[in-house]
């Protein structure tokens, strides 16, 4: 009798250990679960001719900075891809003393953030189902080749059908010109929206240079728009939708896409 005892007692040790164990592996695995990293994809514009000016642009540094290093530094993994891959054109109006930001001069000196715009990759081919979010900077490039591009349009629609965080700031709303949610309509209508204001093209004085005016789309698209004062901060979230008026909007808007994300 004393040896079955002893027996029960041991077969009982045993199975706490596993239990204990088996419990021990599944913490383990929700604990890998949630620390997995978060992927963002950043969308850059490939375009460089203001229009018929004879000056340059492409996309507005701060917009692609501060999103850039904000995320980064909370641990995400990004990815930059551009309508023709490679270098993407920095807006030259961007790079002047007046428009420096920390983000800007961390940037001026960040080799490795600087390798990435150089070699941005290809937008063909590039999946939502790859990644959690995607963010659009602006700067006035967007609206010569993302407005049109089919295969931004068809991203973008992927996004939103799956239903993940989309940031566009400044100029980049200006993409969701041609793009439809899952009704088939403008995906922008009944939503609260916003983007560059025509105060503020006004401001650059690049009204007549511009195929469109951001924020007369966004209206006339059926988006619920609204603004505030010229440069101020303005960031707007309905849904999975995220915009922002101005490069000065462009970190709180990756800041609202990365609290979608947790």
């Amino acid at each position: 009798m004393k040896k079955i005892k002893t027996l029960f007692l041991a077969l009982s040790v045993i199975g706490l250990a596993s239990c204990s164990q088996t419990t021990n592996t599944d913490e383990n695995k929700d604990q890998k679960k949630s620390e997995k990293q978060l992927n963002v994809l950043m969308v850059l514009t490939s375009h460089y001719e203001l229009g018929d000016t004879g000056e340059k642009t492409g996309f507005w540094l701060e917009e692609f900075a501060a999103p850039y290093y904000n995320l980064l530094d909370k641990g995400v993994k990004i990815t930059v891809v551009s309508p023709k891959g490679g270098k993407a054109p920095i807006d030259p109006r961007s790079t002047t003393e007046a428009n420096q930001t920390d983000a800007t001069k961390r940037f001026n000196n960040d080799k490795d953030a600087q390798k990435v715009i150089a070699n941005s990759l290809k937008m063909n081919g590039v999946k939502a189902e790859n990644f959690d979010a995607v963010f659009f900077p602006g700067g006035h490039g967007p609206l010569w080749d993302l407005v049109e591009n089919k295969t931004s349009i068809a991203l973008i629609e992927a996004f939103n059908e799956q239903n993940k965080p989309m940031a566009f700031v400044c100029h980049a709303p200006a993409v969701l010109k041609k793009v439809k949610n899952t009704q088939g309509e403008p995906l922008i209508k009944g939503k609260k929206v916003t983007g560059f204001t025509n105060m503020e093209e006004e401001a650059v004085q690049l009204t007549s240079a511009v195929p469109f005016l951001v924020e007369n789309m966004l209206k006339e698209n059926g988006g619920i728009y609204s603004k505030k004062a010229n440069w101020n901060v303005h960031v707007l979230e309905d849904g999975n939708l995220i915009t922002g008026q101005n490069p000065a909007s462009s970190e709180l808007a990756s800041e609202l896409l990365f609290k979608k994300l947790k």
